[in-house]
């Protein structure tokens, strides 16, 4: 199992909030890191999904439990 360098908290907030806190914490991390990300919008999907695609970076997992998306992130491009 990946372990995350930071975990995002964007419980809670609607989109594009989610997206907003995992960019911030992209800035901040170096290649190689890995960024957790929990959030419970529904539309975080697939702006996740549209984001690692223009970035280029890897989306190891996104599982969802109880209503919380948990994504993991590897940064592979800054």
């Amino acid at each position: 199992m990946e372990k995350p360098s930071v975990t995002v908290d964007a419980r809670g907030l609607t989109c594009p909030g989610p997206l907003t806190n995992l960019i911030k914490a992209y800035r901040k991390a170096n290649v190689g890191d890995i960024i957790e990300i929990l959030a419970t919008d529904p539309g975080f999907k697939p702006d996740l999904e549209a984001w690692a695609r223009r970035t280029e970076n890897e989306i190891i997992s996104v599982s969802e439990e109880g209503g919380v998306i948990r994504a993991l992130i590897r940064v592979k491009k800054k």
